[in-house]
């Protein structure tokens, strides 16, 4: 497959530290207990526009008895040839990992790079904890490793996190700890790239070093365990399909990655769970869960496939389509930004 790089200093610049992190983290994920010789991840790759506008690739667990689910995904969408986008390109990381094990703590983070054609720039920096079982332990390691990474910036990205992963309608958090900075620049676009970089490598050591730890300890597994796995599992993907901005706006902009814009969802949701939370909701989000849900394997217990997430995905776009006003009640931070007008 051939992609269509952006030509942008910075651009390149972003594009290779994003690569750069999805290599080590795959590496970390790799090295987890137990030993393997071959790589628990397997590529898959997409482009934009037959790659004319970029792509992506990102790598997906093949490893059941370490990974739920895992995906790690980069990617650059870039119009500099294109003089109707006001948007240059896009160069991101986006990964979630859900552990098999329900005591090890699911992890999501997501680093992006935003240049405009006249000249602006910005980086988007997340990462979040999301334990079915939290742990104390676990929540005050990863939010002192934020702390160190992110330094004078912590407690501006502590508030958005905070207020951007809240699920008013179930009135808590889809974590213990979050971190979102949106349009984060500088007058030092090296300082910047530094702590975008510097942010996420601390943060897969981290989450790297928490899960080894519960990997290790192998602590028995009960039935309520894996009840409250899946009902966290559950709770995650309401949050990512009725609220996430990130993810409803990957799938406004483009049909051409949607299993990997909801390589974020568990591998199985419980469909009686997710029915009895419609009530909860606004109007328009009762329709949207509704429809979800309708599209969903018939099971108490539903396997979200490929083929379901497509079919999800697609749902999802046409609901928006029809109600953009519904785009009101997604999750923000102190700002929304216009990343689906940039690519229009």
């Amino acid at each position: 497959m051939t992609r269509d790089y952006a030509q942008s200093k910075a651009a390149q610049d972003a594009y290779a530290l994003v690569e750069e992190l999805q290599t080590y983290l795959v590496q970390k994920l790799d090295a987890l207990p137990p030993k393997v010789t071959a790589s628990r991840f397997h590529p898959v790759e997409w482009l934009r526009a037959g790659g004319r506008f970029g792509g992506g690739v990102r790598f997906v667990a093949n490893d059941d008895a370490v990974f739920n689910r895992a995906s790690v995904n980069i990617s650059q969408v870039q119009y500099e040839k294109d003089p109707s986008k006001k948007l240059a390109s896009a160069s991101a990381l986006s990964t979630i990992v859900h552990p098999y094990h329900p005591q090890a703590p699911s992890m999501h983070m997501h680093i992006s790079w935003t240049e405009m054609k006249i000249g602006q720039g910005y980086w988007r920096i997340m990462a979040d904890l999301n334990p079915s079982l939290p742990h104390e332990a676990d929540t005050r390691l990863f939010e002192d490793a934020l702390r160190e990474a992110s330094g004078h910036l912590f407690q501006l990205g502590k508030e958005q996190g905070e207020r951007y992963f809240f699920i008013p309608a179930l009135g808590r958090h889809r974590g213990v700890s979050h971190f979102y900075l949106e349009e984060h620049q500088s007058p030092d676009r090296d300082a910047d790239r530094k702590l975008a970089r510097n942010f996420g490598r601390k943060m897969i050591e981290t989450y790297a070093a928490i899960v080894e730890r519960h990997l290790k300890a192998n602590a028995p597994v009960t039935d309520h365990d894996r009840t409250e796995q899946l009902h966290y599992h559950s709770l995650y993907f309401l949050q990512v399909l009725t609220l996430d901005r990130g993810t409803t706006s990957g799938l406004l902009v483009h049909d051409e990655n949607d299993a990997g814009i909801l390589g974020s969802l568990p591998a199985c949701v419980d469909r009686k769970i997710l029915q009895s939370w419609v009530p909860q909701h606004p109007p328009l989000q009762q329709k949207l869960l509704e429809l979800l849900v309708s599209n969903l394997p018939d099971k108490n217990v539903s396997l979200v496939d490929d083929k379901v997430k497509i079919r999800i995905a697609q749902a999802a776009r046409d609901f928006y389509q029809q109600h953009p006003e519904a785009q009101n009640l997604l999750a923000q931070g102190h700002t929304v930004p216009p990343t689906v007008d940039n690519h229009r």
